[in-house]
């Protein structure tokens, strides 16, 4: 059957604006650009007529010419004495830890050159998200220093050394700080443990720029444990989150994705045992756009739901109030009636900060008898362990005078803190300043001495994310400039017995978690992790001050929501592309799409569609944000889903010493932090006004239109259950064929996606990049529609009124309905069809298609067309307008020798002038048969796995042999579910898709 919904990407589609319109005539958004394709000096070089004349005479010939360029030479030099460990053109893999995750990572002749999951690790069990995936490229930034620096000025390490020693000496009863962002390593806590012996008065003080202090305070107070629990999605039968964006940002988001997954896969859903999804949210997130109810509440109001979802389950509250939204109560009631159905199965958690506010979670989870099952309190997480108040006693100190020394590692509170003026006033204070930063940021510009820090993938180190378990790093390539373990500082400046970080983190582990596991040291860098955890999650009641929390979360609602005629609430979060901001000179990650709006490059402010049509802004009109301690104007993003009367704003960008990728993108959200009660917030009341003038965002998605084709489709876990082909569209598609059927007696390439596990994530995205080779084309192209991606996951709107179907009959001017959508994620790529339109229209037969299903790029035949793209009906093509990895006129991280180490030397990077896309990863594809053959056996399913496939955190990509029918891939496409897009033009794809399935039920 086929859905009665009516899709859109972006308004602009929606409303069929004539922008819209005109811009969609054409394959491209602009004419070919003669000028800057002929060239090379610059963009505002202009070209002699008789030059453009001469080249218009070729016809296509201007990127014809450019096609026909040779790609450059570079000459190598083989070994003279070849390392034992090295055979060139074999990768070497090495266990190293990333964000507390265990890793491979992928070496070519002695360079990484990209990031894996490590199927042993407890928490991805091999997927990775994409700052995983970009961290690869952060170890070959030159925006890095090249070595230590004291006073302003290039130094030694042992001038450094003497330098601290002596300042250390002289701080007599002052204080000393060590202040760092969650420090999980055993051995780096060790090592602050011995220097705080040496210096009795020094204190390890941790703070991070996305705050969970929250919820250890509330633990805290409720059982004795100021800890972080370890949620378990997996075991969860219904989940009401507050604003927690799980499946985004917020905690451990790829460990979530993947238990979320494990409650909506093909046996869930056959068995009737889906996980049912409620959420309650401000700005739409990622996990909001995969609910199976997602209600937008103003911040104000999300406190006041939680108090009556808990009173609905039994709880007491005194003084509460309805919630002036009659839907949004009556979804309350819901979710306590399906909470309660669902008792020792169900999961509530929330996004705040704030202490009154988990305290009531808690209450709710202890009478739900969620502790010992959903959450785990025996074996918590210790990815956060911030505490917000002890840096601002810390700030307090420095500006008192008392503290004579300070130490950062991982941590730019310049830049991250609430009141960046007061932060960096009292430090002015401090007579020694230390920054173990890598760059001169924001906070490093501040202090004497910075002591640049090993990338992680040069050093030597652990982790203990989770209770239990442990991973280890290790070295994959001798430092590329001259820096030096953090801790080895402090090892040495403490005058330690034992000064060589390697021995000492192996000292510590072999008296510790290699004592208690029985595992050797080799057999720990083979692994790569070690899990001891043997307990199992007990029971807990809550004990906290419900009635004080009741209290303290109706006055801070009534603080959100005190009036005026500009009035608005505003939300700030934290996006999963850029995060906190640590890695936004990551050209990858800023380059990535918003998993929701699909921007790059940029924050904005994003304000609900009626919303804006009250107070009279439009698409990008520059807009000001202003509390009563800090303004910040944007451009205006209007976001369907947004709750009305509200603005969100993403932190993370706004950097003013990162890099040239990341410095002065965007606008920092940092200093509209609020310290209430203890804890840093990220709500405010606030006014929103016209700033005059528009700011272009560079927006992907709405660059197509869908022109109303049944690109995407879904349907209910109770019609699925009914009829399993239910939503597919199976039985409507009568095909008639014009060429014969393709022979591939051999192997069958194809894939499968299943639209309920892919949550949108975008780790998909920066592992192709990685993998392939793909250029970063910067801002002002991507504004161009010229954005390089091979795999893209689309973003389609459907309005959903609470249980009211929208149909295609529908006008859809109601802009009420635009405030109330829900969103299904679809990843597209070449879908390397049987019968490719693309390869009928090539003149000189550069796509082809191979006797294994595939359709390939011969790029030195392009001679750049484009008839492919403009016959393609999945617009998968891309075109290279410009040579983006060595053209000056594009500075982004290929414009360097050394950055271009990263690239992968199994695929070539393209010309000017060609098509490319997709080519289903046929390096690896050659690597695996290859690998078969040494070993002397037939490829077996699973030996190979595209760079897409292997990092997704909750499997929704499988290749494999559709010609075997044991093959992974093959069961899945013999799903009820399983749909092609655009079955009905016959192009045959070799990619299947599994129709989205939501348990849902009226509002």
């Amino acid at each position: 059957m086929e859905s009665n919904k009516k899709y859109w990407k972006g308004l602009e589609e929606l409303q069929n604006t004539k922008e819209f319109v005109e811009k969609n005539k054409n394959e491209f958004a602009e004419s070919l650009p003669m000028e800057e394709v002929l060239s090379e000096a610059g963009l505002s070089t202009v070209t002699p007529r008789r030059d453009f004349l001469k080249a218009l005479g070729f016809g296509l010939g201007a990127v014809t010419l450019a096609a026909c360029q040779k790609t450059p030479v570079h000459k190598s030099i083989p070994y003279l004495v070849k390392p034992e460990e090295i055979v060139p053109g074999i990768p070497n893999y090495y266990t190293s830890t990333f964000n507390g995750h265990s890793v491979l990572v992928k070496t070519r002749e002695g360079r990484p050159i990209k990031i894996e999951g490590n199927p042993n690790c407890i928490l991805s069990k091999g997927a990775l998200d994409a700052k995983g995936q970009a961290s690869v490229l952060d170890l070959y930034d030159i925006s890095k220093l090249k070595g230590p620096v004291l006073n302003d000025a290039d130094a030694s390490w042992d001038k450094i050394d003497q330098f601290v020693k002596t300042e250390l000496s002289k701080t007599g009863g002052k204080s000393i700080r060590i202040v760092s962002s969650t420090v999980n390593s055993p051995s780096t806590k060790a090592v602050i443990a011995d220097f705080i012996a040496k210096y009795p008065s020094a204190k390890h003080v941790q703070v991070d720029a996305v705050s969970y202090t929250g919820i250890l305070k509330a633990n805290e107070a409720s059982f004795g444990k100021a800890v972080l629990p370890r949620y378990r999605f997996d075991n969860a039968d219904v989940i009401v989150s507050f604003g927690a964006d799980f499946l985004g940002s917020w905690i451990s988001p790829v460990e979530f994705n993947r238990q979320y997954a494990a409650k909506r896969n093909n046996a869930s859903l056959k068995g009737g045992k889906m996980s049912r999804h409620i959420h309650f949210e401000t700005g739409m997130s990622i996990t909001g756009t995969n609910a199976d109810a997602r209600i937008p509440l103003k911040p104000s109001e999300e406190g006041i739901a939680l108090l009556n979802l808990y009173a609905a389950l039994g709880g007491s509250v005194s003084g509460g109030k309805k919630l002036p939204n009659q839907k949004a109560e009556t979804a309350v009631m819901l979710a306590a009636k399906e909470l309660t159905a669902a008792k020792g199965r169900a999961l509530v958690i929330s996004g705040s900060n704030d202490v009154a506010i988990h305290t009531v979670v808690n209450a709710i989870n202890s009478l739900l008898g969620s502790f010992g099952t959903t959450i785990d309190l025996d074996n918590p997480s210790y990815q956060y362990s911030g505490n917000d108040a002890d840096f601002v006693t810390f700030v307090n100190e420095m500006n008192s005078g008392t503290v004579g020394a300070v130490f950062f590692l991982n941590s730019n509170p310049a830049y991250e803190y609430a009141d960046p003026k007061a932060f960096t006033d009292a430090l002015a204070k401090v007579a020694l300043r230390v920054s173990f930063a890598d760059r001169k940021d924001e906070t490093a510009s501040l202090c004497q001495v910075i002591a640049p820090n090993h990338h992680y993938l040069e050093s030597w180190g652990d982790s203990n994310p989770v209770e239990g378990y442990y991973t280890i790093a290790q070295p994959t390539i001798n430092p590329v400039y001259n820096t030096r373990n953090a801790e080895q500082g402090l090892l040495i400046w403490s005058d330690n017995a034992v000064q060589d970080y390697y021995q000492y983190i192996q000292n510590n582990w072999s008296k510790t978690v290699l004592a208690q596991s029985g595992t050797t040291w080799k057999e720990l860098l083979q692994k790569g992790s070690v899990s001891t955890i043997a307990r199992t999650g007990g029971a807990y009641a809550a004990a906290g001050d419900v009635a004080g929390a009741v209290s303290a979360i109706l006055a801070e609602s009534n603080a959100l929501a005190k009036g005026g005629d500009n009035a608005v609430e505003l939300q700030l979060y934290a996006n999963n592309s850029i995060g906190d901001g640590k890695s936004a000179n990551n050209p990858w990650l800023q380059e990535l799409p918003d998993g929701v709006s699909k921007v790059t490059w940029d924050n904005y402010a994003a304000i609900g569609p009626k919303y804006a049509e009250k107070l009279g802004i439009s698409q990008f009109d520059l807009v000001t944000v202003k509390t009563d301690k800090y303004e910040v104007t944007l451009p205006v993003l209007i976001q369907p889903g947004q709750a009305s009367g509200t603005v969100s704003i993403a932190v993370g960008y706004g950097r003013t010493m990162a890099g040239k990728a990341a410095t002065e993108v965007g606008k920092n959200a940092y200093p509209f932090l609020r310290l209430v009660n203890g804890t840093l917030q990220g709500n405010a009341s606030a006014t929103i006004s016209k700033a005059g003038g528009i700011y272009e965002l560079a927006q992907t998605q709405t660059h197509h239109s869908i022109e109303g084709r049944n690109i995407v489709r879904e349907t209910t876990l109770k019609d699925f259950l009914k009829d399993p082909n239910h939503g597919t569209g199976h039985g409507h598609v009568n095909h008639v064929d014009l060429w014969n059927e393709y022979e591939m007696p051999g192997h069958n390439w194809v894939m499968a996606i299943d639209l309920n596990a892919c949550t949108g994530c975008g780790a998909c995205i920066v592992a192709c990049n990685a993998e392939n080779n793909i250029p970063v084309v910067g801002r002002d192209e991507v504004r161009k529609r010229r954005e390089m991606h091979w795999i893209r996951i689309d973003r389609y709107y459907t309005a959903n009124d609470n249980g009211t179907k929208v149909t295609k009959e529908d006008e859809m001017e109601d802009m009420e309905s635009m405030d109330n959508v829900s969103v299904i994620h679809q990843p597209m790529l070449c879908q390397h069809c049987d019968h490719a339109p693309c390869e009928t229209v090539c003149p000189v037969l550069a796509t082809v298609h191979s006797s294994e299903g595939l359709n390939q790029m011969a790029y030195n035949r392009c001679i750049g067309t484009r008839y492919c793209a403009n016959n393609c009906p999945y617009k998968v093509r891309r075109f290279n307008w410009f040579n983006y990895w060595n053209d000056s006129r594009f500075d982004n991280y290929m414009n360097n020798e050394f950055t271009q180490l990263v690239l992968n030397p199994d695929v070539t990077t393209r010309s000017r002038g060609v098509m490319e896309k997709c080519s289903m990863c046929v390096q690896r594809i050659q690597a695996g048969k290859l690998g078969a053959k040494l070993d002397k056996r037939i490829l077996k399913d699973g030996d190979i796995k595209m760079a897409c496939q292997q990092t997704c955190p909750t499997n929704a990509i499988i290749f494999g042999d559709g010609n075997d029918p044991n093959s992974e891939v093959s069961k899945a496409l013999k799903s009820e579910r399983t749909y092609y897009v655009l079955e009905e033009i016959n192009t045959k794809p070799g990619v299947g898709y599994q129709t989205k399935v939501r348990n849902t039920a009226e509002v």
